[in-house]
């Protein structure tokens, strides 16, 4: 049996399209849809069961023959400013499926963000000394990584962590006006034929990486 977390939304509804496509239907995607538009995303899909993430939280020592959990569940608003919300879904609910995955030698592949590295200032990779969020979703990506940094060394099951730069692709349209810039620049196109763009934008610079991309980096180590 699969959970997939957040499979209802856009990555992972994308990993459970991934799974599918693999031959893979024992799918358990575990959401909380009081957003309903994310239900569109499960229509074309294949899958076992739905369960709210509370519900499976509270009952999650009840689910038997686990083989992985991928871990995309979490609120992604970079501008969500209540930090005691943001670090008990983001941060604790982890912890949980974390600590229940080692104990029962469950894989566990989790998103992580590169909102962990703030600015970038100091460059892109796993060191310390390169990790500074600027806002509470990103020290809420930080702190967990950070937990899983001092419980990989007695871990008997794998633990993956993948810090996503700038996601896109199909499925995001329920995200609003947290979709990716390729997703509104595309829908201003499309509405107005022009894009929107900044003084002084020429000189941004982004990593973006299509969904399709980030499943097959999620399904590589599966």
């Amino acid at each position: 049996m699969i959970v997939v977390t957040g499979g209802a939304g856009f990555i992972g509804s994308n990993i459970v399209k991934g799974l599918n496509d693999a031959g893979e239907e024992d799918i358990i995607v575990v959401d909380n849809l009081s957003n309903a538009e994310k239900h569109l995303n499960l229509n074309s899909l294949s899958i076992a069961d739905y369960i709210d993430k509370d519900v499976f939280l509270e009952n999650l020592s009840n689910f038997q023959n686990l083989s992985v959990i991928f871990h995309q569940g979490a609120c992604s608003s970079t501008t969500e400013q209540d930090g005691k919300y943001m670090m008990s879904n983001n941060y604790e609910y982890s912890k949980t499926l974390l600590n229940h995955s080692l104990e029962n030698k469950i894989d566990f592949l989790y998103a992580s963000s590169a909102s962990v590295y703030g600015s970038g200032k100091v460059g892109f990779y796993e060191k310390r000394e390169a990790e500074y969020p600027l806002n509470v979703y990103g020290f809420s990506k930080f702190a967990f990584d950070n937990y899983v940094r001092r419980l990989i060394p007695q871990a008997k099951s794998q633990v993956l962590g993948l810090r996503y730069f700038n996601v896109y692709g199909p499925q995001e349209n329920h995200k609003g006006r947290m979709a990716s810039v390729a997703f509104h620049l595309y829908h201003q196109l499309q509405d107005t034929g022009k894009m929107k763009l900044f003084e002084g934008s020429g000189s941004f610079r982004r990593d973006f990486i299509h969904v399709d991309d980030t499943v097959k980096i999620n399904l590589h180590f599966f």
